[in-house]
């Protein structure tokens, strides 16, 4: 599988400045709900941001700290360097790097989302696993941010004739490439105007930041063409939404610890353990995957999008899907799990996802009967009969169970875990208070 993909150490960054002429380098890191922040240094000051990193007020950061204990420090890491591709051609080059948050002593922040991750990674590694995931985002392309008028008409993998959407994926293929983020395949998605370019799988931390970069780079091209792309998951009433299937697989060294030949379904113990572990708190790490109102107007049937608490080989239409197995492709051996939105936190994501499945494994859970018909055309009663549950239908529902949720404050840690509940009631609150067009229109000419 693939190691961390870019640079090699400060020495490295310090000659790659000062030979390709960098004059900024943007220093990136994100808030708990996944918002990339960033400020930038020049050059000259890249070598003490090396040695003591960079400080700033985290008091305005949503999820960080109170004003009273405002002082942060960015510490940039050296294996996330790269130049910036949207940079002005006519203007020296400009680099990025991702940046852990520490408190001043210099002890990591248990509010940064990337150290939340690492925290699981690491408590993996001690069991003998490392984590990778391969997710597909998807995304809208509109006219504008104001309005969502499509681009096409085009639906699932269909060949149009050369249009902006095409030369707008092919420009940001090229800028993602540039950063070194691999991409294996990009078309169109089923939705009008809804597309997606898959990133080749890699371990989870590489990952994350590759989802946070690709995120921004998919915005900048659009903006830069005269477009808007957006990652809301579901921004028109009728049609699909998007989502961030999230392929996902644990190696010890270099064997894939989720294969067994002798499956039926080529899965390992370990694996259906992990399938089982998902399963079981699905529900409560769901705030997490799909962490907006607008969330909750995916996750419903008729869309593509999973509402059932179910797992299968084929069926597109459970929560967690199981790839089929082509032979001596052992290594690809992995699950795919379809709940989470592409406006997630990955760091947070890729967290409770892995706290899911690990939970699973060392309790040694089982997983239900794998269900290979479509769930969405069963009978409420036939899915209670099966045991099949469902994924919460709201916001507040999902908090509610997170709140609640053991793993999930395990996985998040004390701090995030707080601040994030806090968060989303805060937003369900203001939600909830709105009057929407479906109101007036529906009750203003007759009540």
């Amino acid at each position: 599988m693939a190691p961390r993909n870019t640079g090699e150490g400060k020495e490295y960054v310090l000659s790659r400045v000062k030979e390709l002429n960098v004059k900024y380098i943007s220093l990136w890191f994100t808030d708990i709900l996944g918002m990339l922040k960033s400020f930038t240094i020049t050059a000259q000051e890249l070598p003490g941001a090396f040695e003591e990193g960079m400080g700033f007020d985290g008091s305005s950061i949503e999820g960080f700290v109170r004003i009273d204990e405002s002082d942060m420090v960015a510490m940039p890491d050296p294996t996330t360097f790269q130049l910036i591709p949207w940079t002005p051609k006519d203007e020296p080059p400009m680099a990025r790097m991702f940046c852990d948050v520490l408190r001043p002593g210099g002890e990591p922040f248990d509010g940064d989302p990337r150290y939340v991750l690492k925290r699981n990674l690491k408590r993996a590694a001690d069991l003998g696993y490392t984590y990778y995931v391969g997710p597909e985002l998807e995304y809208f392309y509109f006219k504008s941010h104001q309005e969502t008028e499509a681009l096409d008409e085009a639906g699932y993998f269909d060949l149009t004739p050369r249009d902006a959407a095409i030369d707008m994926k092919r420009e940001t293929v090229d800028a993602l490439q540039a950063m070194g983020i691999e991409i294996e395949f990009f078309h169109h998605e089923v939705a009008t105007s809804q597309h997606e370019i898959d990133m080749r799988y890699t371990d989870a931390l590489t990952m994350a930041d590759n989802v946070m970069t690709y995120r921004l780079i998919v915005k900048e091209i659009a903006l830069k063409n005269g477009f808007y792309a957006t990652f809301m998951p579901k921004p028109v009433f009728g049609i699909n939404g998007s989502g961030m299937h999230v392929h996902q697989s644990l190696f010890k060294g270099d064997r894939n610890a989720f294969f067994d030949k002798d499956d039926a379904y080529h899965l390992s113990k370990v694996a259906r353990s992990y399938v089982a572990g998902l399963l079981a708190h699905a529900p409560e790490i769901t705030a997490i995957t799909s962490q907006w109102v607008n969330s909750y107007k995916r996750l419903v049937p008729g869309y593509e999008a999973p509402d059932y608490l179910s797992w299968a080989r084929r069926n597109r239409s459970d929560l967690i899907r199981v790839p089929e197995y082509r032979p001596g492709r052992e290594k690809a051996t992995r699950i795919e799990y379809r709940s989470p939105d592409p406006a997630c936190n990955p760091y947070l994501t890729f967290s409770v996802m892995l706290a899911s499945g690990l939970d699973g494994i060392q309790k040694k859970l089982v997983p239900p009967e794998p269900v290979e018909e479509n769930v969405y055309e069963m009978s409420d009663e036939e899915r209670k009969q099966r045991g099949i549950g469902s994924l919460p239908g709201s916001l507040l529902e999902a908090t509610q169970l997170a709140e609640n949720s053991p793993v999930v404050r395990e996985a998040l840690g004390e701090h995030v875990f707080k601040a994030f509940i806090e968060n989303k009631k805060k937003e369900w609150d203001q939600y909830r208070i709105q009057i929407t067009d479906y109101e007036l229109k529906k009750y203003l000419p007759v009540l």
